[in-house]
């Protein structure tokens, strides 16, 4: 009796938020990379924001605040099932469809706030469910090229499976990923990635992911790139059908390296969930857009 009181006064004491769901990069339902989007999301705590991350079990989940940085028209935390991140690119242009869709604003441009600063989004709905977004990411920043061998070591590969030209190189657009150029398309399909290994380089490299590209046509060109990202072991999420936070990288990587202004992305598409990301060059920084899905509507009692 006692223990049934004290679950009643939990439910009382609960707050239903409202969550949307959606899949980014993609408008085709079931598609792309899926994101949970909690609205209200004032008031919980860190513990509290990483056990839903866990049980939508989606790379990321965000959780939509009151912003405190001036300017700013909503605060974006973004988690992992492990942790809150800095930045993240399908939280970021997911999130801002999602609360585009729950305002009942057809077209919008936000303002929102991450750890790594002050992003521009904009939205356009197509239809009542499928909307396209964009966002200018941070200046892009570049760490030391690294020796390619253990990095092709932990994704299963070997030295002839590099690029001849380019290098492996840390690179952010407000997080840093490790960009892997390689040599053709077999290389990017026969990864069988260590992840111990894959960890351990991205500890070392102070990077997030490690994102294998291979460029259709010569890399001056304007080919599709094909794409896979792999997290560390500890994410749960080993890998990525889209990473847009990544591919602005990608994107200033190529300009930095081959004078290449823009790219379109193909990732996810051995995973089944094919996903499509357009980056172009805008001044200092990197836009990065792509289509979103509106899935479901509901709350969630926290």
């Amino acid at each position: 009796m006692v223990r049934a009181e004290a679950a009643q006064g939990l439910r009382l004491l609960s707050t239903a938020r409202p969550l949307t769901w959606l899949d980014v990069f993609t408008s085709t339902p079931l598609a792309g990379n899926g994101l949970a989007v909690i609205h209200d999301a004032d008031g919980l705590d860190d513990a509290t924001m990483v056990a839903v991350a866990r049980e939508t079990a989606q790379s990321e989940t965000t959780f939509v605040q009151r912003p405190t940085a001036d300017g700013a028209d909503y605060r974006n935390r973004i988690y992992t099932q492990v942790e809150e991140i800095r930045f993240a690119g399908h939280p970021s242009l997911g999130t801002a469809v999602a609360v585009a869709h729950a305002r009942g604003e057809r077209e919008a441009r936000y303002l929102q706030q991450t750890i790594a600063g002050i992003q521009p989004v904009e939205v356009e709905f197509a239809s009542d469910s499928v909307a396209r977004a964009s966002m200018l990411q941070e200046p892009s920043e570049f760490g030391a090229p690294v020796d390619p061998l253990p990095v092709l070591g932990a994704l299963g590969l070997g030295p002839a499976d590099a690029h001849p030209d380019l290098p492996v190189q840390p690179v952010s657009t407000g997080i840093f990923h490790l960009m892997v150029p390689l040599r053709d398309h077999v290389a990017l399909q026969r990864i069988r990635p260590n992840l111990q290994r894959v960890e351990s380089l991205e500890d070392r490299t102070s990077t997030m992911v490690l994102y294998a590209f291979v460029c259709e046509g010569d890399e001056g060109g304007d080919g599709l790139v094909h794409a896979r990202g792999f997290f560390a072991e500890r994410s749960y999420v080993l890998e990525d059908p889209a990473t847009g936070s990544a591919a602005g990288p990608l994107c200033a990587y190529l300009h930095h390296h081959a004078g290449r202004p823009a790219a379109t992305i193909a990732q996810g598409v051995d995973m089944g969930r094919p996903s499509r990301l357009e980056t172009a060059v805008a001044g200092d920084r990197v836009q990065v857009a792509g289509d979103c899905v509106v899935l479901m509507d509901g709350a969630i009692r926290l």
